[in-house]
């Protein structure tokens, strides 16, 4: 089927979510400096004023699945944007240390809440043969959020505000997109299958009609038999037997993608260039080249994922990272041909970029039945951000002791992954929601 403009525009309004994520994730790279003079942080406290947002990751994705079960995935969606809205105005007019702590926290709640919610709405509005790419445009904007945020204080940092209004500058600047994302929240339907669950029947088969579903009656017919809401099984238990393929799929990708240590290259990047006797300056360009291929790479992926398959683009990136992180090991550990290494982080960018990180809040927002979908997603989402604190937190100490180390680890956890992905993962190109659900869940 064609994508229609209806279901194109709730896709793009959504996946708004994973913009900001991606933004508010990286601004705060272009404000450490600053942050550090202004109220005197030694590295541990200023480690601390930037991880907070990442322990508010943790706990928004932990919980972000009971709102959007109970209030619908669009409405807690617009509870994200507030927080957003009043994080980088928090964190711009900030009028302490202790303050700009507390706002940090609440934009971790709405990433964690958004790497939950987004996906799983998009999910559950797209058909089966545009599923995979319509959810990649949320690591997408992710990925362009990220691109966008280094851009934002560059631009930012030419106007020369000074020491204490610039690092406000580059944290408040979002409010604009934030703003934006919650007015067009309502332009959007809430979710067909969320409906059917509080047995809104009707209104669910108006959205599965707007948004191009040519078969709408035969699709809503296979929803409401797998929630069966009129039985009184609209929501139930995630950890029951008959889910355990699904949480174990959930849990290990969720585990994976930070095991193939993405965000602790990503955070540590100018620190490894600088390991191996890169200028500063020659960091931030060679910075940049790596968020480029990890935009177009996204791209490319999203661009297969519905024709290839989810599992042999997990299985591709698996061979590829592993070969690339045993290279950079190997660089550390012979000390030798460090010219190579900025070609192995691109590449290895650029094989993660193809398969984990387009994979991820995909195969995660489709695994879970339509009654457990919220606290599946949720449970996904917050082991992948305790994977990504642990990691990142173990990572610079591990390096300090011997830098080869880290990356060995984590080519063997690519290993790993090739073997469990290749043995336990099934394909979900193309299949419904439902069907899926059929095939997953034990009886």
């Amino acid at each position: 089927m064609k994508i229609n403009a209806y279901l194109l525009k709730s896709t793009v309004v959504a996946a708004l979510g994973g913009l900001l994520f991606g933004f508010d994730t990286a601004v705060i790279a272009g404000t450490t400096q600053s942050l550090a003079q202004v109220y005197d942080l030694s590295a541990k406290w200023l480690g601390f004023t930037v991880s907070i947002a990442l322990i508010g990751t943790v706990v928004g994705a932990m919980f972000a699945g009971i709102p959007g079960d109970r209030y619908g995935r669009r409405d807690s969606l617009r509870v994200l944007a507030v927080l957003y809205l009043v994080t980088a105005l928090g964190c711009a007019f900030a009028w302490n240390w202790h303050a700009l702590l507390f706002f940090r926290f609440l934009g971790g709640l709405a990433i964690g809440g958004s790497s939950v919610l987004g996906p799983m709405y998009i999910a559950e509005i797209a058909p089966a043969s545009w599923r995979g790419r319509l959810v990649g445009l949320f690591q997408f904007n992710v990925v362009a959020g990220i691109l966008l945020a280094y851009l934002s204080n560059y631009l930012v940092g030419l106007y020369q505000f000074g020491l204490d209004a610039e690092w406000r500058w580059k944290l408040g600047v979002s409010a604009l997109p934030a703003a934006l994302f919650f007015l067009m929240l309502f332009t959007i339907p809430r979710s067909p299958r969320w409906l059917v669950k509080k047995r809104r029947i009707d209104e669910a088969r108006e959205v599965l009609r707007l948004t191009g579903e040519q078969n709408y009656e035969q699709e809503l017919r296979a929803i409401v038999e797998s929630i069966d809401a009129e039985h009184g099984l609209g929501d139930e238990p995630l950890f029951q037997r008959k889910y355990r393929l699904p949480i174990f799929l959930a849990i290990t990708i969720g585990m994976f993608n930070q095991l193939a240590g993405i965000n602790a290259i990503l955070y540590y990047l100018n620190d490894i260039f600088a390991y191996a006797g890169f200028s500063k300056v020659s960091s931030d360009r060679q910075a940049v080249l790596v968020g480029f291929t990890n935009l177009i790479f996204t791209m490319l992926a999203m661009s297969v994922i519905d024709k290839v398959g989810r599992k042999k683009l997990l299985l591709t990136g698996a061979i590829g990272t592993a070969l690339c992180l045993a290279g950079v090991a190997a660089i550390f550990a012979t000390n030798q041909r460090h010219d190579l290494l900025i070609w192995l982080l691109v590449a290895y960018i650029a094989f993660f970029a193809f398969s984990q990180g387009a994979v991820i809040w995909v195969y995660i927002s489709e695994v879970f039945p339509n009654r457990v979908r919220a606290k599946g997603q949720s449970l996904g989402s917050s082991t992948h951000w305790i994977m990504n604190a642990l990691i990142s937190f173990v990572f610079p100490v591990l390096a300090a002791k011997s830098k080869p180390i880290p990356f060995a680890f984590f080519a063997a956890m690519m290993v790993l992954q090739f073997v469990v992905v290749l043995l336990t993962y099934p394909e979900t190109k193309g299949v419904s929601l439902e069907e899926m659900q059929k095939k997953l869940t034990a009886k």
